[in-house]
């Protein structure tokens, strides 16, 4: 029994450093994968005609209290 218990334990020891072994390789490609990207493409894209195109529908006064309302939403819950 003693002798099933060590191979069990052993058996446990070396799936959990495989996995181990497998994140920390994840992890380390992940972020050599985001740094290439950010060297590569700086400038994340800007959001400029979507706005566009939805406010020319919309009053400006209701822009406003939208806009205000989100502001103040977001400076009480930082």
């Amino acid at each position: 029994m003693t002798e099933l218990m060590s191979s069990g334990v052993e058996l446990m020891f070396a799936g959990m450093g495989i996995v181990f072994l497998f994140l920390t390789m994840l992890v380390v490609a992940i972020n050599i994968m985001s740094s290439l990207v950010q060297r590569f493409f700086p400038d994340a894209p800007t959001l400029v005609v979507a706005a566009t195109t939805v406010s020319s529908g919309i009053d400006k006064s209701i822009i406003a209290a939208i806009t205000a309302a989100v502001h103040q939403h977001r400076s009480k819950h930082k």
